[in-house]
């Protein structure tokens, strides 16, 4: 992969801006530019990698789409990448470098929410508007009015993951294994606990650390307290030795439930062998869920890549839609003006469904559960957290 590069898709938008939000701009960092610069951090190489190469697809369908349609405000808008490889100290670098080195007016970014907490650090600091795609960790937004989200939070996918197992399925006993280590999945857990047994249920849990690759001891331990499911907050590339290890183990597929860490195309290669056959997850977004917008992302995105979307395209899509309607809509083309126009967000239609910002800059809209089926991610309902 590659550590840093730019978008080839131009865009009619907005111009670049200083480090320093009150300095104004007209255009991308000097007088009479015709283009804006926005800055998208990513994990294009490294041990998440298809997260930020999908969240890219969706992104660069967005730019190519407004492109087709004149721009925003006349001026053309130039998204330059940066890879973070996975890592959280190189997402602090690298959006350091976008606002410093390429004075951009606004940042994409990131996936993983350790890695948008550290460059949302960096971006509040520097008071540059931030929007990350599918950041679901709760402190990603807390405390940083410059910092976004266009997806729910953990909070929210946790309840609606309790409340799915609890009155959808009717289970009374589930199991947790989750990545002790890891703010993700460990918060995941725990909003799943509490929330599952507000609705009577009771619990057994097994931490793991985030570097194991063995899960036989982790999945014999709870399957001697019987659950009825296995709760599994985890990323795609702990899933699938997760889900092997269990098959051996004699614990079917249909037993799991998992979150939006699992939606990867790789997760489904990993598991070709039915290992997750008839699981559920709570996701951001399902490719063909049924309503108007997301058919016509879909029908655009398989156009262009010759490929079906996964959640992080749509929020990718969503996000960057979501910046350069801001972007139209603010006074002038400057990071404080760009940060109140995306406040003012309201029912936005995107791809995975309508986006209002709250005051605290996160997104409350409807979680999509999906089950696995004949080897695909497929659409089964939504829950909104009550």
């Amino acid at each position: 992969m590659f550590s840093r590069s730019i978008s080839l898709v131009l865009l009619s938008a907005v111009g670049l801006v200083a480090c320093n939000s009150s300095k104004k701009t007209d255009g991308a960092g000097a007088a009479g530019s015709n283009e804006i610069v926005v800055g998208a951090y990513l994990s294009l190489s490294g041990g998440e990698a298809t997260f930020g190469s999908d969240t890219r697809a969706g992104i660069d369908l967005a730019l190519e789409e407004t492109n087709a349609k004149g721009g925003v405000k006349g001026k053309k808008v130039r998204v330059i990448y940066e890879d973070d490889k996975s890592k959280s100290e190189e997402a602090s670098n690298k959006v350091r470098q976008l606002i410093d080195r390429e004075k951009v007016v606004a940042l994409l970014g990131e996936v993983a929410s350790s890695r948008s907490e550290a460059g949302g650090i960096i971006a509040q600091g520097k008071q540059v508007p931030m929007l990350t795609p599918s950041s679901t960790g709760v402190t990603v937004t807390k405390g940083k009015d410059f910092v976004f989200r266009a997806c729910f939070t953990d909070e929210q996918q946790g309840a609606v993951a309790a409340q799915f197992v609890a009155q959808k399925l009717g289970k009374k006993k589930a199991g947790i294994l989750f990545a002790a280590d890891d703010d993700y999945s460990a918060g995941l857990a725990k909003t799943f606990q509490a929330h599952f047994k507000k609705y009577g249920g009771t619990v057994v849990e097994k931490g793991f650390q985030k570097d194991e690759t063995n899960f036989t001891t982790y999945l014999q331990g709870l399957k001697k307290e019987s659950p009825e499911v296995i709760f599994a907050p985890v990323y795609y590339s702990a899933m699938g030795k997760i889900a092997r290890d269990a098959k051996r183990e004699g614990i079917p597929g249909s037993m799991f439930i998992g979150s939006d860490g699992w939606d990867s195309p790789d997760l489904l290669e990993a598991v070709k062998g039915g290992e997750l056959e008839g699981a559920y997850l709570t996701d951001l977004y399902a490719a063909d869920a049924p309503y108007e917008n997301a058919k016509s992302f879909v029908t655009a995105f398989t156009t262009k890549y010759k490929r079906d979307p996964n959640s992080l395209s749509a929020q990718g899509y969503d996000a960057a839609n979501m910046l350069f309607a801001a972007i139209e809509r603010a006074p002038e083309v400057t990071p404080l003006a760009i940060k109140t126009a995306l406040a003012a967000t309201k029912d936005f239609a995107g791809a995975t469904g309508k986006i209002t910002v709250d005051a605290n800059r996160n997104v409350n809209k409807p979680v999509v559960i999906v089950q696995i089926k004949a080897g695909k991610f497929t659409y089964h309902s939504e829950l909104l957290a009550e």
